[in-house]
This record gives structure tokens, C-alpha cells and sequence, in this order.
């Protein structure tokens, strides 16, 4: 049996790793100089570069990560902590979009992700496990008023936000799309369709995305000299969104338009407008917010946001904050709305 292994070993097994001190006798370099060829340094005279380089690729070598964590203190993982339930995490299309932009500017990177998934850290394990030294940074998505650990997280390693904090400090660095700007535009589009009974369903108000599109929702009546047909909070889910529509349906007057600050949540108001007999958009007008793939599954007229982008531009500010660059505090990106035949423009 032992012959019939050796026979096999270049067809089953992968070639053994190369040794550093085998690189540096290949080169006639030190080993210390192979260790700074080999994670980056810039300290070498070219010859020696040049010398490694081509020993490296003769030998097959490639450095030990966990070697090189152990040494340098680093763990090459960036968090990702999302302040939500797991329910939320995976079933809303805005997240996963993010996520897929982070994982495509990581993969070219010398970083993994982990994600940190949890509603509250009431035990603290989250928390700990980035101050203990579990990732090297760590990107924040979708947090709320309440997430207090999110501050002991950004006193413990660098951090880069998806959207507004709360409360943003001078340090913060974060990718965002204006979305008071977002809303205010979509709910001119009802004004302009002759809509004048418009309501809105709103995220979770404890974070400052809601409360933006909220604010955007109410300026562009205030400008046409209108007011709000009725509010209700969605909180971000299909099923929030069915439970406030059903709210603003019970209203004493119907509303005739309703802007919804997410496609999940549209998709869930809309199957209470078709249960009830109403027709999209001949009795009520409906924008959505993302522009994800339900919007067009469903013929919704939504704001466009480019959720992959937000992702990659995320990943990248924080490899540059670890590279120790200085990037922009804060990168506003563009929106669209969408329109499609929930609320179509007229002519």
C-alpha cells in the first residue's frame, strides 16, 4: 500500500510547501530579507527583490498566514457587523447586495470576512471577540439608536460605516446615498401624477436611513403645500410592510399614493392592495426604495441605489484605512428612481 501511495502522490496530494529558509538559500538572501519581500516591504535593494521573487516562484513558496498573524498580530479578517436578527440579515435583498460587493473587493485582497450577525450584544461575546483581537477592522452596516457596542467595537479597531451613524463622530468614515434627497424626489414623482393624499411607510425610526427618508417624504409635500395622508412604520420587513399598510388602509380617508422606504417592504404592502381589491396605481400609486430584484419582479416603481457599489467601496476604504491611507470621511453615491408601472409618469 505504501507504493501504491507514492505512486499517487503527484496525482492526489499537493506538492509540499516550500520552506522560507529554502527561498533565502535559492536567493542568497537572509531569511529576514525573504519576510520582507514577502509581506511587502519596500526596505530591500532591488536586487534582493528580484533574487526572492524569482526564488519564490521557482519553489512554489507561498508564506504560512497563520505564521505571519502569530508574528505581525494582525489576523487578515475584517468584521462585518450587522446589528440585526438572522431573520433580517438573510432575507432582505438590500443586505445581501452589500455583502456580495464587500466579498468581490476582498477577493482580491489578502483579507477574509466574517460576519458578526446580532441584534444586541447583550452578552457581550461580539463585542469581546473584536477587542480580544478576532478581526483587524470592521465594517458596520444597518445600525440602530440602541446598538451602544457599536462604540465600544469602533474604540477597539478601525471602522468604516454603510450609511449614517446615528451618531457620527468627526472620526467616522462612511459610504451613503443622500436619502432624504432619494425620498424627496420619489414622492415629487406622486405629486406630479396628481397624487395629493400621499403616505408613507417608513424603516425601523431608530435608525437614521428612516428618518431620513422620512424627512425627505415630508419636505416635498411641504413644498407643494400638502400634508401627510398617514405614517406607519414597517420596520424593514415583508411583513411589517403588510402590517402598516393594512394600518393606513383602515384610516378614516385612503391615502392615494404611499411611498415605501424599502422593496421588501413594498412587496409586502402590495399583496394587502391586491387582497383588498385596490389597483396599483389607478386607486394607490406605490414607489419602493432599492431598486432590488423585487421591484422588478413586481413592476414597482422604485429609488435605485447602487447597494454593490456601497459594498465595494466599503471594503476598499478599509484596506486603505489598515494600509494606513486617509480616505474621504464620507462618499456620497448617486440614486435613480426607477419608474415602472406601480407609478407611471404621465404621458
Amino acid at each position: 500500500m505504501s507504493t501504491l501511495g507514492s505512486s499517487r502522490r503527484g496525482l492526489s496530494e499537493p506538492m509540499p510547501r516550500s520552506r522560507i529558509e529554502e527561498v533565502a538559500a535559492l536567493a542568497g538572501v537572509s531569511r529576514s530579507t525573504v519576510s520582507r519581500v514577502v509581506n511587502g516591504s519596500t526596505s530591500v535593494s532591488p536586487a534582493a527583490l528580484a533574487a526572492v521573487q524569482k526564488a519564490v516562484q521557482q519553489l512554489n513558496y507561498a508564506p504560512n498566514r497563520a505564521a505571519r498573524s502569530l508574528a505581525s498580530r494582525q489576523t487578515h479578517a475584517i468584521g462585518l457587523v450587522v446589528p440585526e436578527d438572522t431573520t433580517r440579515f438573510f432575507g432582505d435583498p438590500f443586505l445581501a447586495s452589500v455583502v456580495a460587493g464587500i466579498s468581490s473587493r476582498l477577493a482580491d485582497s489578502d483579507y477574509i470576512l466574517n460576519l458578526l450577525i446580532a441584534s444586541d450584544d447583550v452578552d457581550g461575546k461580539m463585542t469581546q471577540f473584536v477587542r480580544n483581537g478576532g478581526v483587524d477592522a470592521a465594517i458596520i452596516v444597518s445600525h440602530h439608536t440602541s446598538d451602544t457596542f457599536i462604540d465600544r467595537i469602533a474604540e477597539a479597531v478601525p471602522v468604516v460605516f454603510g450609511g449614517r451613524p446615528t451618531v457620527a463622530r468627526e472620526t467616522d468614515c462612511l459610504v451613503d446615498v443622500d436619502n432624504a434627497e432619494a425620498a424627496r424626489s420619489a414622492t415629487a414623482h406622486l405629486i406630479a401624477l396628481g397624487r395629493r393624499r400621499i403616505a408613507t411607510i417608513t424603516g425601523t425610526m431608530t435608525m437614521s436611513v428612516s428618518v431620513d427618508r422620512r424627512d425627505g417624504f415630508l419636505a416635498a409635500l411641504a413644498d407643494a403645500g400638502l400634508e401627510s395622508a398617514g405614517e406607519a412604520d414597517g420596520d424593514f420587513s415583508e411583513r411589517g410592510g403588510a402590517v402598516a399598510m393594512h394600518a393606513l388602509l383602515a384610516q378614516e380617508q385612503r391615502p392615494d399614493a404611499v411611498f415605501i422606504a424599502s422593496d421588501l417592504m413594498a412587496r409586502g404592502a402590495l399583496g394587502v392592495l391586491r387582497d383588498a381589491g385596490l389597483r396599483v396605481p389607478e386607486d394607490i400609486a406605490v414607489i419602493g426604495f432599492d431598486d432590488s430584484a423585487l421591484a422588478a419582479a413586481s413592476d414597482l416603481t422604485s429609488v435605485r441605489q447602487p447597494t454593490f457599489e456601497q459594498g465595494e467601496l466599503l471594503a476598499g476604504l478599509i484596506i486603505d484605512v489598515l494600509a494606513g491611507r486617509h480616505p474621504a470621511p464620507l462618499t456620497i453615491l448617486p440614486t435613480e428612481l426607477v419608474v415602472r408601472g406601480s407609478a407611471p409618469s404621465v404621458g
